[in-house]
C-alpha cells in the first residue's frame, strides 16, 4: 500500500515538474517575443533621445546668455528653498 502511495506521489511530484519546465519555456518564448516585438519601438525611443539631447545642447548653446540666467535663477530658488527647510526644521527641534 505505501509503495502505491510512494507511486502516486512521485506521479504528482513527475507532473509538478513537467508543468514548472513548461512554464520556463514558455516565459523564454514570451521574453524572445517581446524582445522582437518592442526591439523597432525601443530603438525609435533611443534615437529620440539623442535627437533630444542633441537639440537641448544646440539650444543651450544658442541661447548661452539665457540659460546661464536660468541656471542661476534656479541654483537661488534651490538655495532659498533649503534655507526655508533649514528654518523649519530647526523651529520644530526646538519645539
Amino acid at each position: 500500500m505505501e509503495s502505491k502511495t510512494q507511486g502516486k506521489a512521485e506521479k504528482v511530484f513527475q507532473d509538478i515538474g513537467k508543468g514548472i519546465d513548461e512554464l520556463i519555456k514558455d516565459l523564454h518564448r514570451a521574453k524572445e517575443k517581446a524582445e522582437v516585438e518592442y526591439e523597432d519601438e525601443i530603438n525609435e525611443l533611443k534615437r529620440n533621445k539623442e535627437t533630444l539631447k542633441s537639440e537641448f545642447n544646440d539650444f543651450k548653446e544658442n541661447n548661452k546668455d539665457k540659460w546661464d540666467e536660468v541656471e542661476k535663477s534656479l541654483h537661488n530658488a534651490a538655495k532659498e528653498v533649503q534655507n526655508a527647510l533649514e528654518a523649519l526644521f530647526k523651529k520644530k527641534k526646538e519645539h
